[in-house]
């Protein structure tokens, strides 16, 4: 992942017609092939997670998620809504795995996520890297999200976002580990996700 670093402090032309790797659209790869690949959740949720709702919470959804991904983005008003049906039952855990070379402004835009969870302000950011609408998130854009969210937006681009490029690369290791390769990938109380991304899907397997 490394070697793909410069995409975090370049913007692109090819933004306005990217494509994502899911099981519909990888090729070669079946659904069930996709599926079988997927086996645990590795390393369990931790200190080093992004956690929004109570620590000790009974249920648990973890999302492997690309923020210029349109899937991703489809999900996230999705989840939102599971999370306010479940309320403090719930906890949600966001972890970065950019598809950066069919994505050309996704690590980017998660090492912008990563330098606001420094100051404590990751979750205002992930909600406004995932506004309704299409993504924005040349380096101007994660500026602009930077002040929505209340952090230095000089603080969220390059090259003060080197500061955390092994912390994305960390995450996007541990989704490999797990046997994630597309995005989003969701775990249901470690449990990979194998329904449908609907709130009365969710919300049944969770609470199962």
């Amino acid at each position: 992942m490394r070697r793909n670093c410069r995409a975090a402090r370049e913007s692109s032309p090819r933004s306005a017609r990217v494509v994502t790797v899911t099981p519909s659209s990888c090729p070669g790869v079946s659904r069930a092939s996709e599926e079988a690949a997927i086996t645990e959740l590795d390393p369990p949720v931790g200190a080093h997670d992004h956690v929004a709702g109570p620590l000790e919470a009974e249920l648990t959804l973890v999302e492997f998620g690309d923020f210029e991904c349109p899937y991703c983005r489809d999900a996230a008003p999705v989840i939102d809504e599971v999370r306010a049906q479940l309320g403090e039952r719930l906890r949600f855990v966001f972890r970065q795995f950019p598809l950066y070379e069919v994505h050309p402004h996704a690590l980017a835009a998660a090492t912008a996520s990563e330098m606001a969870a420094l100051e404590g302000r990751f979750w205002p950011m992930h909600s406004s890297l995932y506004a309704p609408g299409p993504p924005r998130l040349t380096q101007p854009d994660l500026r602009e999200h930077a002040l929505a969210a209340g952090v230095d937006p000089e603080r969220v681009v390059w090259p003060a976002t080197r500061l955390v490029e092994d912390r994305v690369e960390a995450d996007f290791n541990a989704g490999v580990r797990s046997g994630v390769r597309g995005t989003p990938t969701l775990f249901v109380n470690g449990v990979p996700h194998r329904g449908d991304v609907t709130v009365r899907a969710l919300v049944a397997a969770l609470t199962a």
